[in-house]
């Protein structure tokens, strides 16, 4: 009986039984699973902007107009009182020039109104640690800054820490007080514009520009101008143009030292009338002040020698001088930053623009991306 049903062979009535393929149903799991983990994620997505919303409906820390900033607590001392601590970090650009979709000046714009309008914040701590950068964009948070303790009656005192050159010491200068550290980078106070000539390069490989202009000066920065034989006219028209970028260099230094001149000469009547010793009435320029305001570089240490700084500590003493300042004894370290949109960061919108998400690989620092023809309050020297 056995042999004879093992005997049958297999016919168009009688198929083979059909195995599973390991190999199938393996890829098949693995794509549910994924659909799973994508369903789940997009879940988790449209919840938290339901409820980050919500949030903003119902009166949190969202200004009308503005992006939204969520608070964060840095450091919890159980007060009432708060600190603002905002950060100035990296090549200060404006929108458009900087890495990521959020504008650097608005931001920071956004942050000192929260400040103004939270009555529990006595004070700012303006933590800087930047090389400089955009003349426009060094100018439009020095602007800020000047407002702020205006209108809000609450001092801003700076805090450098590695670096604060140039644009960095730019947007320090109208702070009630600044605080260095002995070893900080500071000073280059300039201007400082770039340009790339490549027409060598170009008549190498047999390239030869056309240029049609309305005037003979709208191409004055371009990199393709033959500057190695300029005929008499030409080398008139460059002599007018030099004459042209050097006024409007000067003119954008001259403002830089009025910044630096106004901002210490308020600071340090305003911190004249503080009780306590000597150490606590800061530090007022140096006669000779603008002799050093020539680009160079100087330390922690030697600007508060020429009075560009009120102070030499650490960042806890900065934040010791915040409380005095702001006449407190204990107050709790807070700032604002944009809430984690899980959306953004998929790449994942239901409404409105939809962008990718950017991958970015870590060199160790971040190249500062400098268009040619814009100024800059940029320290050159202590760049990567």
């Amino acid at each position: 009986m056995d042999d004879s049903i093992s005997s049958i062979k297999p016919t168009a009535a009688n198929p083979p039984p059909l195995r599973p393929t390991p190999a199938r149903a393996g890829r098949s799991r693995f794509w549910m699973v994924l659909a799973l983990v994508l369903v789940a994620l997009l879940g988790v997505s449209l919840l938290f902007n339901f409820f980050s919303l919500l949030g903003g409906l119902a009166g949190g820390p969202a200004r009308a107009g503005n992006p939204r900033l969520d608070e964060v607590v840095l450091e919890s001392n159980q007060s009432r009182d708060k600190i603002a601590v905002i950060p100035i970090e990296g090549i200060i650009m404006s929108a458009g020039i900087a890495s990521g979709r959020r504008d650097m000046v608005k931001l920071v714009e956004d942050q000192f109104g929260m400040a103004a309008e939270d009555d529990a914040v006595k004070a700012v701590l303006l933590r800087i640690d930047s090389p400089g950068g955009e003349v426009l964009a060094s100018d439009d948070i020095a602007r800020a800054i000047t407002a702020f303790q205006k209108t809000s009656r609450k001092p801003v005192i700076a805090a450098m820490s590695s670096i604060a050159a140039s644009g960095g010491y730019y947007v320090a200068a109208p702070c009630r007080w600044i605080v260095a550290n002995e070893l900080t980078i500071t000073g280059s106070i300039g201007v400082i514009m770039n340009g790339l000539n490549y027409r060598g390069l170009m008549d190498k490989v047999g390239l030869r520009p056309q240029v049609f202009k309305s005037g003979r000066f709208k191409d004055m920065l371009s990199g393709s101008r033959d500057l190695a034989n300029l005929t008499p006219e030409e080398k008139e028209i460059v002599a007018e143009e030099t004459r042209m970028l050097n006024t409007l260099i000067g003119q954008t230094y001259g403002r830089f030292k009025q910044v630096v001149q106004t901002g210490r000469t308020t600071a340090a009547d305003a911190n004249r009338n503080n009780t306590g010793g000597t150490e606590d009435k800061g530090r007022a320029l140096i006669a000779k002040w603008a002799d050093y305001a020539d680009g160079r570089i100087f330390s922690g240490k030697d600007a508060y020698e020429m009075g560009f700084v009120d102070e030499v500590g650490t960042g806890n003493d900065a934040v010791k001088r915040v409380l005095k300042l702001a006449g407190i004894r204990n107050a709790n370290l807070v700032t604002y930053r944009p809430p984690i949109d899980l959306a953004e960061l998929l790449g994942l919108r239901l409404f409105g623009k939809s962008e990718a998400a950017t991958l970015k690989i870590d060199l160790g620092f971040d190249a500062p991306r400098l268009k040619a023809g814009h100024l800059y309050f940029l320290s050159p020297n202590v760049l990567p």
